[in-house]
């Protein structure tokens, strides 16, 4: 089982021209859908409320196949409103809650046959829903691989030094990261996203990747760096690009049968050509969403069978 705990919200998207339009939304939702898509079994570990938005939550997450454990709450579900004018720029307002108190007691039994967990993404930094995150993060390592994406929002965490201190909690103990050059960008003016990127491996992780747009992912291991492409396609729109490259970059690590703790040592030898691979692998799976509207990841079949 693949585990993804973190956020879900609804996209409402208003303007003067247009009816009102609602998708489901959140990165680490995305991931999950994403995983399920690619054919494995996923868990998403969120919240949301009791109303219209968030039955159509849980309805995306059971066209999707992804099993939700916990119950919807009392509390409004977080929506993200963004305001067009006549330009077509956007405006944002944001109206979140991120707490899970039915983690409470829980814990053991979303970690049951966990070999993968990951988190990221405002889940990872809003209190007080990320401390909870992070005590779910400590107990899944010594079971399962940990994978993590800032998907930093500045917007929301306005604070990069606050930011990059709760990044960095999670950094220590992951063994996969991903992360766009903006965000690492943004987290550490001083130096390049590469080197911030080498920083993080040496600090303990197996495996950092950077993705940078229309130039192609990079990632660096302890058997060396591999600067990968991003393939040709047509550009709809970019939302929810890097949570399908997320997706795809996990599964592919689990297709390699290097998921789970037990196979910790083995994720650390990476090989060059196996990271090669694993950045192709994903990085199709973005330019699939980039060429269709929204966060549409695709199916193992639109990727192909194998790596």
């Amino acid at each position: 089982m693949l585990t993804v705990i973190g956020e879900t919200l609804i996209d409402e998207v208003l303007s003067d021209t247009a009816s009102p339009r609602a998708h489901v939304g959140g990165s680490p939702m995305n991931v999950a859908v994403g995983l399920a898509r690619l054919g494995h079994p996923a868990q998403f570990v969120g919240r949301f409320g009791n109303d219209d938005y968030g039955r159509l939550i849980q309805q995306h997450l059971r066209d999707n196949s992804v099993l939700s454990p916990f119950s919807p709450d009392a509390h409004p579900t977080s929506v993200a409103t963004a305001r067009l004018n006549p330009a077509g720029g956007a405006s944002y307002e944001f109206q979140l809650v991120w707490d899970l108190p039915e983690l409470h007691g829980h814990s053991t039994d979303l970690l049951n046959g966990t070999t993968l967990l990951h988190t990221g993404s405002i889940a990872a930094m809003l209190t007080p829903g990320a401390a909870e995150v992070l005590k779910l993060v400590e107990q899944a390592h010594p079971l399962a691989t940990i994978s993590y994406d800032p998907n930093c929002r500045p917007t929301i965490i306005r604070d990069a030094d606050f930011a990059r201190t709760a990044a960095e909690r999670f950094v220590a103990l992951a063994d996969v990261v991903k992360a766009s050059d903006e965000d690492l960008e943004w987290l550490y003016p001083e130096r390049s996203a590469l080197d911030s990127a080498r920083a993080w491996l040496a600090q303990g992780c197996s495996l950092v990747v950077v993705t940078r747009g229309s130039k192609g992912p990079w990632g660096v291991c302890a058997a060396g760096e591999v600067d990968g492409k991003a393939p040709a396609t047509s550009v709809v729109d970019t939302v929810g690009a890097g949570d399908s490259f997320m997706a795809a970059l996990l599964g592919a690590l689990v297709d390699l049968e290097l998921d789970g703790a037990h196979r910790r040592e083995e994720l650390r030898r990476i090989t060059q050509q196996q990271l090669t691979t694993v950045l192709a692998y994903a990085a199709r799976a973005a330019a699939v969403t980039v060429s269709r509207a929204g966060a549409n990841p695709p199916t193992r079949s639109e990727l192909g069978e194998h790596l």
